[in-house]
């Protein structure tokens, strides 16, 4: 006799009973002021809440006014984003989260730092992709090279994948900065 199973559903956040809510990723930009401890509390809040952060830049904007913008890639359902987005704006030190993916098509871009050894043909090909992809070199050696590529993330992505059979040795990746459309400041909007 078999005996029926029962779903339980996993320890994590990004369960969703339904199976309509599909996961999303999104672009958030959190206005915050710039004092110590800021960062490690909206990383707390994730990580209280088994949220994941996929990509996170951070940078002083207004240095008059002690002003920074944090930059978070995230992934969620609809229901969860929504709670990332409240909690977020309820920290004390917020002065505004907007979510850039949700306003439309936002301006993202990410700057990578590629190290490929090479030497012959590898090291002529290297090049060649280097200048279909327009990325520069910013250091030679005999025996390497390292290339700073900037655009989406997929572009770098497709240009470290086509580096790894030439010799890759290392990548350093910037994480994305994302900036909105249109003439309006972030900074207005609450």
């Amino acid at each position: 006799m078999n005996k029926p199973t029962t779903s339980i559903p996993p320890a994590s956040t990004y369960f969703f009973a339904n199976g309509e809510e599909r996961e999303e990723q999104h672009t958030l930009a959190v206005i915050v002021d710039n004092e110590p401890g800021v960062l490690a509390r909206i990383i707390g809040l994730f990580s209280a809440r088994g949220y994941n952060i996929e990509q996170l830049t951070v940078s002083e904007t207004e240095h008059d006014r002690g002003i920074s913008r944090i930059t978070i890639v995230c992934r969620g359902t609809p229901r969860i984003l929504n709670q990332i987005r409240a909690q977020l704006s309820r920290l004390i030190p917020v002065h505004s989260v907007a979510d850039l993916t949700e306003r439309g098509d936002p301006i993202e871009r990410e700057l990578a730092l590629v190290k490929v050894a090479g030497e012959g043909e590898k090291r002529v090909e290297a090049l060649r992709i280097a200048e279909a992809f327009r990325a520069r070199v910013v250091d030679a050696q005999t025996g390497s090279f390292v290339f700073e590529i900037t655009g989406k993330s997929r572009k770098v992505d497709q240009f470290i994948e086509l580096m790894r059979p030439l010799g890759l040795i290392e990548v350093v990746r910037t994480g994305i900065a994302a900036i909105s459309r249109g003439p309006k400041p972030l900074q207005t909007e609450a």
